[in-house]
């Protein structure tokens, strides 16, 4: 059986003392649950030790994740985070290839790489992010897009390696335009994913958690969760809200 993650992007938002008290408020929540879906967090850098000890002193199941990190592992690198120093805060996941990323800073799948196996050999998980804009998914081209993205990273990969990965879907054409996707677009692309990954790791790609990142919300997260390839949520602004984002947990 698959792992459950949902994992709460806070991008840049609240202040330190914001997302000590909002790590507080989850886990009060999450403590009254029995899943064993993984709960994430995954805030700023300046964020990260003190939640880090906020997780620490709750005693808190909480996982906790890093937004990015340098495609380098050390050096003249003004600005850069590596890969070795998030695994000493300690984190265990690290987002790789946000939409934002690749379309605000110009990451291509080529320094993604480097990324993941950075963050894999300082031995945390990637978050591996995937999807098509909305010129690509009117253009017809949204599976071709997908599939060279995961080609490009994920099977440049050992199969061990890969095995350690979780891919997150990010149907970026409907995200901020007015457009929605529908839990059956999602699991078509979920299950699109599954099938790539298996043209090179067949025994792998069956294990592999693939997170929905379209703006799941506690009003539809239980119509996506329900999808047979949704293993769960990279949730952005429902993670601010401890209410919304447990609501999003309950709703395996």
């Amino acid at each position: 059986m698959r792992r459950k993650i949902v994992a709460g992007n806070w991008k840049m938002n609240t202040s330190i003392e914001g997302g000590k008290n909002l790590v507080k408020e989850i886990d009060g929540l999450i403590k009254m649950l029995n899943g064993d879906t993984e709960a994430v967090v995954i805030p700023p850098f300046t964020h990260l030790c003190a939640v880090s000890e906020t997780i620490k002193e709750c005693g808190s199941r909480i996982k906790l994740g890093a937004q990015n990190c340098a495609d380098k592992r050390g050096g003249a690198y003004t600005g850069e985070v590596s890969a070795s120093m998030l695994s000493e805060v300690p984190c265990q996941y690290v987002i790789i290839g946000h939409s934002e990323r690749r379309e605000y800073y110009g990451e291509c799948n080529t320094v993604l790489l480097e990324k993941i196996k950075l963050v894999l050999e300082a031995g945390m998980m990637p978050i591996y992010c995937v999807g098509e804009k909305l010129e690509e998914r009117e253009g017809g081209v949204h599976f071709d897009v997908v599939s060279t993205q995961i080609e490009e990273v994920l099977h440049k990969l050992k199969e061990s390696e890969a095995a350690n990965v979780v891919i997150a879907y990010e149907p970026v054409w409907a995200i901020g335009t007015g457009k929605t996707a529908t839990a059956e677009q999602a699991e078509e692309m979920h299950a699109h994913i599954r099938e790539v990954i298996s043209q090179k790791f067949e025994q792998t790609a069956e294990a592999i958690p693939i997170l929905y990142g379209g703006s799941m919300k506690p009003s539809n997260a239980a119509e996506l969760l329900g999808k047979a390839n949704v293993d769960g949520g990279l949730i952005g602004g429902a993670s601010l809200v401890a209410e919304d984002f447990v609501a999003i947990i309950k709703s395996f």
